[in-house]
């Protein structure tokens, strides 16, 4: 266990510095007792109604002749920055 840490060490030591705020981000995330119960939490099972099961359908034939949108021009229409949500989650 104590070996694979310089590992780790120096596989961040190789990531791009455009890389290293997800790898933060995830290391939090895995320390965040709170995240580690959501991750293992079991999957919900409950049934989709007629309605959610309507709007999944409507949502997979949109995609068929649209292009997604990017989350950046999501966010920007809702008035924030990619910026802004990254230190927002920093901020956890």
């Amino acid at each position: 266990m104590v070996a694979d840490k310089p590992h780790a060490h120096e596989l961040i030591d190789r990531l791009a510095p455009s890389q290293v705020p997800a790898v933060i981000g995830m290391l939090k995330d895995l320390l965040d007792p709170v995240s580690r119960a959501i991750a293992n939490a079991p999957i919900d099972e409950e049934q989709l109604s007629a309605e959610d099961e309507k709007a999944l359908d409507e949502a997979q034939e949109w995609l068929k002749h649209n292009e997604s949108i990017p989350h950046e021009q999501v966010l920007g229409e809702l008035g924030f920055t990619r910026e802004e949500c990254d230190r927002s989650q920093r901020h956890k």
